[in-house]
């Protein structure tokens, strides 16, 4: 019997998840120009509203992982799905600081589980050698919705104001909630999977949702914290994120206040960067998997992308230097690329992570890779205000990618899964 394909239909619905909740966390950074106008807010206060975000959500991955263990993929999603979404939307009622502030933090809450449930539906519903194309496929919404998007987005700003960016990405998000819960299911459930599609999956490595989860303890905890594959892991990702927060928020402003870059002007040549990072995750994915099935060795095929990925990521230093806007505009797409190589981090850690502790594995990854989301913001929004200039911030993005390079060739290892006792 031949395999049927409904894995990729599950695919193309978190691919949509995911380029929804990218476009709820970053469309802020679209708002910023007229947020900043009508509420007087000063660049160290506006790193402060940005960070707000990653408090929470870094905070509510150890608690998300467990409950994505416990209750499962589909109802987890989406309940976090609708609750970020309307997050999103109290944004544009919101008058003060301390209103944006509290939206943020709302809005990093409810979308904890969204990324230790991918890579839960990754181990799940894809063999080994597929992971990185899949990783990829849905990775790319994160930068192709906000590239093609944006100059829609400052458009609708303009023409609208800068409350119903929120509103109208919100209520999308509300709407999709419901379509994924109608949706998914995981492989033993779904009806659209025939037998030999499951054993196809598990021939892979992929492993049943029905696999025992082990009880949460802070002992297990502590064990993968200090397991080499899951620190080195962490770290490079960190410093990969932090790459990747910087454009969320900040980079926006910089094109606009720094080099005097109009969005709706400029119209595709701001998008360049968002679709070099697509471009990155694509091939990131495919390289992957293809030195994995030319070499069989694993931590060949997953590491070397994103090792180049972290040090492309370190050019980004370079635009301090360069007084052409275009100029600028490429080395910025080069540096948004390389992080998107480095995307496959989430892959390798579907490669690693104990069958029995998907869920948790994935929030304590996605906790310390997301202190860059309060971290990042933050430094930037202080060395802006202090300096009047971005050369700082950008300098401390590169070295942050030399750093991530050097977690993954020295602590890492070797990439295979652990096991807990």
């Amino acid at each position: 019997m031949k395999p049927t394909r409904a894995r990729f239909g599950i695919l193309m619905l978190i691919s949509l998840a995911t380029l929804i909740n990218y476009l709820d966390r970053s469309v802020m950074g679209v708002a910023k120009p007229e947020l900043v106008a009508e509420l007087q807010i000063t660049p160290e206060v506006m790193g402060l509203i940005f960070s707000a975000f990653s408090w929470t959500y870094a905070l509510a991955q150890i608690p998300g992982g467990f409950v994505i263990d416990r209750l499962g993929t589909r109802l987890t999603y989406a309940l976090s799905l609708g609750l970020w979404s309307l997050a999103t939307a109290v944004h544009g009622f919101m008058t003060s600081v301390g209103g944006l502030v509290s939206a943020r933090l709302a809005l990093g809450i409810a979308e904890a589980p969204c990324f230790p449930a991918n890579s839960r539906v990754l181990s799940t519903w894809f063999p080994q050698q597929e992971r990185a194309k899949a990783t990829g496929v849905y990775t790319v919404g994160e930068y192709i919705g906000l590239g093609f998007l944006i100059p829609v987005l400052a458009w609708i700003m303009g023409t609208f104001g800068w409350r119903s960016l929120f509103w109208i990405v919100g209520g999308i998000g509300v709407i999709f909630a419901f379509v994924f819960h109608a949706i998914y299911r995981d492989p033993a459930e779904s009806t659209k999977a025939n037998q030999a599609e499951r054993d196809l999956i598990a021939a892979g490595g992929g492993f049943s949702a029905g696999t025992p989860s082990l009880p949460f303890s802070w002992s297990r905890v502590r064990r993968l914290v200090t397991t080499r594959q899951i620190a080195g892991a962490s770290i490079g990702q960190f410093c990969s994120n932090s790459t990747l927060v910087f454009f969320l928020t900040w980079f926006p402003s910089y094109l606009a206040e720094e080099r005097g870059m109009n969005f709706i002007k400029s119209g595709f040549m701001v998008s360049l960067p968002y679709l070099g990072a697509s471009l990155g995750v694509m091939i990131g994915g495919i390289a992957s998997d293809w030195l994995i099935k030319r070499t069989g060795s694993p931590s060949i095929g997953r590491k070397a992308p994103i090792i180049v990925g972290l040090l492309l990521c370190a050019a980004m230093i370079s635009a301090n230097f360069l007084e052409s806007n275009a100029a600028v505009i490429a080395i910025m797409s080069v540096a948004f690329f390389g992080q998107g190589l480095a995307g496959l981090g989430w892959t390798l850690l579907s490669d690693v992570a104990p069958k029995e502790m998907m869920g948790l594995t994935g929030g304590l990854f996605n906790f310390f890779t997301n202190l860059a989301g309060i971290v990042t913001p933050l430094v930037v929004g202080f060395v802006v205000g202090a300096t009047g200039s971005f050369y700082g911030a950008l300098a401390y993005i590169g070295a942050l990618g030399l750093v991530g390079a050097l977690a993954y060739l020295f602590l890492l290892g070797p990439v295979e899964r652990v096991t807990i006792d």
